[in-house]
């Protein structure tokens, strides 16, 4: 399994789920702000979370932002994740 996909697992782990008055659901995934979702079941609230979660890790990686470790799974990797090396001046 890829960090990537151990870190989605990770997190889809630490869900939390509510059913709501109306027989909704909603979700949310603890230390990851942003990400949670709604839907008409616990099965299709959760796809969608995992939906939001892909896209939320895909802007977070864009923009290098910092991302909790989650159970000793890190994407953080010597300060820059997937960022291209930069070249020097006049090169």
């Amino acid at each position: 399994m890829s960090v990537l996909s151990e870190y989605i697992e990770r997190a889809m782990a630490r869900s939390c789920y509510e059913e709501l008055e109306d027989g909704r659901f909603a979700s949310s995934i603890p230390g990851l702000p942003g990400v949670w979702a709604d839907g008409t079941s616990k099965e299709q609230c959760q796809a969608a979370l995992r939906e939001v979660l892909e896209e939320w890790l895909v802007a977070a990686l864009r923009e290098d932002d910092d991302l909790p470790e989650l159970d000793g799974v890190t994407l953080n990797f010597a300060g820059k994740r997937w960022s291209k090396p930069s070249r020097a001046a006049g090169s």
